[in-house]
């Protein structure tokens, strides 16, 4: 429960005159979390440091997802922790995940101006280092047997299963969830991943899958394999490179391997600037 006048928690009753009106003067950071969300609980002392910081010029609003379900479904969160600024009553900026204070006063600057630098003391170390997958996994796992009725623990769970490989637990969640999950972004999102964690099941690892391009620049099987592996990986920007590679050398390759695979990549790239840029190269090739 927060006590600071400048951190304290919302419901969807008083949210809009805690978050809405009070945004109209200063700006209002919303935090969206979980009591289970260990990654919630390394960001929530960044965050109240840099509002007691502010002394009343940034304010720190706390939505425990758990008790406001309709609060987040109303503004679309998909993961734990989702922070978001309000300015003037909407939203103008925000990230997800427990992020370092380092990269939190970045992000804060250009609404507050620069904030004091981060003192020379550094964090506690369960307050910086992210969760192993398999630790996150864990600790869903404890939550869906302590909630076995609710479905959106479940699809949490298949999200960390994905960070681990474990493709076949994904997919049986999936499939057992109800149609108002099954049909949403994230699932969707999942069946995606699973789709391209398929296409590399067996597959050598991404080195053994450079070593072989490196070999045999032609080799457009492995460029698929690796831009995969990429892709799966997070690693955007390498994952099309490979992949607009098999487009120019070859159009014909396995039926257009190249460009499906790119259009099918979009839906997991999260940086616009960077799809973007690929259609452009993409229409250069067909055009």
């Amino acid at each position: 429960m927060a006590t600071s006048p400048y951190v304290f928690d919302v419901t969807q009753a008083d949210f809009e005159q805690k978050v809405l009106v009070a945004s109209t003067q200063v700006p209002v950071l919303v935090d969206f979390w979980a009591p289970w969300c260990a990654p919630c609980r390394a960001l929530a002392p960044v965050l109240d440091k840099l509002a007691e910081e502010q002394r009343g010029n940034l304010l720190v609003a706390k939505v425990n997802t758990d008790e406001q379900m309709q609060l987040a479904a109303l503004f679309g969160i998909r993961s734990l922790p989702t922070v978001m600024l309000i300015r003037d009553g909407r939203p103008v900026d925000g990230f997800m995940g427990a992020q370092p204070e380092s990269v939190i006063r970045q992000f804060l600057a250009p609404h507050l101006g620069d904030l004091p630098p981060p003192d020379d003391e550094p964090a506690p170390e369960d307050e910086q280092a992210p969760l192993a997958p398999e630790d996150v996994v864990a600790l869903l796992r404890e939550r869906v047997a302590a909630e076995p009725d609710k479905d959106e623990p479940k699809l949490e769970l298949a999200r960390a299963l994905m960070a681990t490989g474990a493709v076949d637990e994904v997919e049986a969640i999936l499939n057992h969830l109800p149609a108002n999950l099954a049909e949403g972004d994230a699932a969707k999102t999942l069946r995606a991943q699973l789709s391209f964690a398929h296409a590399v099941n067996g597959a050598p690892s991404a080195r053994e899958l450079a070593a072989a391009i490196e070999a045999e620049p032609g080799n457009l099987r492995a460029r698929h394999q690796l831009g995969t592996r990429f892709l799966l990986a997070g690693e955007y920007a390498e994952a099309v490179e490979q992949f607009l590679e098999i487009m120019r050398r070859d159009r014909g390759f396995d039926d257009d391997l190249g460009r499906r695979t790119l259009i099918q990549s979009f839906s997991l790239i999260d940086d616009a600037d960077l799809v973007a840029a690929t259609r452009r190269r993409m229409a250069s090739m067909i055009f």
